[in-house]
């Protein structure tokens, strides 16, 4: 873990940090105002593979925080590093392929040399997961935009798409490349768009594995919040120990003030 320090930087989750089940977490607007005011450099950086990095923006703008596209970053944008030039199969929802076209990326439906894989909802089908299957077979790399158990929807717990990677991976005996949280490259990659090193960097989640011992292993600092998917038996459960555990969003500028400054 990193040692204590000034905070140059912040990583903020986006659900179940600034919003849970579409509304906005009280005090979140004025934290984000508050780490503009004091000019620490922070990014919101998502799992959520449905919506593109301007669908997230605008789904923030709406919920009234001051936040432009440049500001987020998610998991398309660590892909596309590795899918440059390769035909690629993309099994997930929403405008989110908004991103993977913008960056030139072929999207086919057959002999696809990458299966990317995101949060496809209803769209994992026995037909769609079938296809993603064969493909990995004939020798598509298999790139997971996430590997999330669960996340808070509006009316409780629903699985992401890490059920559906894990079971592609014992299915075609090939094991995926996450590039989303907790990969240490997600993290790398968000801090290098702010220019912070990751022993100045604090990341804000909701959820442990992922956030807080993805960050961890990156070198960073975190803060554990209670709202979104915080569950009390997980957090007994685990070996996982953030530096900072905060009622929400709300209580981030003091716990700065008082433990990093």
């Amino acid at each position: 873990m990193a040692e204590a320090g000034q905070i140059r930087g912040v990583l903020l989750d986006i659900d179940g940090v600034l919003y849970a089940g579409g509304r906005a977490i009280d005090g979140g607007r004025e934290t984000v105002a508050w780490l503009e005011e004091e000019g620490v450099p922070f990014r919101c950086v998502s799992n959520t593979t449905s919506r593109s990095r301007h669908s997230i923006a605008a789904r923030l703008r709406a919920l009234d925080y001051d936040i432009d596209d440049s500001l987020i970053f998610n998991p398309p944008l660590a892909a596309i590093r590795h899918l440059q030039g390769k035909k690629t199969f993309l099994l997930t929802r929403g405008d989110v392929r908004d991103d993977f076209v913008a960056a030139g990326i072929a999207l086919v439906e057959e002999g696809a040399e990458a299966v990317v894989v995101g949060d496809a909802g209803d769209g994992f089908t026995y037909e769609a997961m079938n296809r993603a299957f064969r493909m990995a077979l004939e020798g598509a790399g298999i790139v997971a935009l996430e590997k999330d158990r669960y996340w808070m929807g509006a009316d409780g717990l629903m699985l992401s798409a890490g059920p559906f990677v894990a079971a592609l991976e014992y299915a075609s005996e090939r094991e995926a490349l996450v590039v989303g949280k907790p990969s240490p490259e997600f993290f790398r990659l968000a801090l290098e768009d702010m220019g912070v090193q990751p022993s100045g960097a604090l990341m804000v989640g909701d959820d442990l594995r992922t956030d807080v011992g993805g960050a961890q292993a990156a070198g960073m600092r975190t803060a554990l919040v209670r709202t979104g998917k915080f569950r009390q038996e997980v957090f007994e459960a685990s070996l996982i120990r953030p530096d900072l555990l905060l009622p929400s969003i709300a209580s981030l500028p003091e716990a700065i003030r008082e433990t990093f400054i």
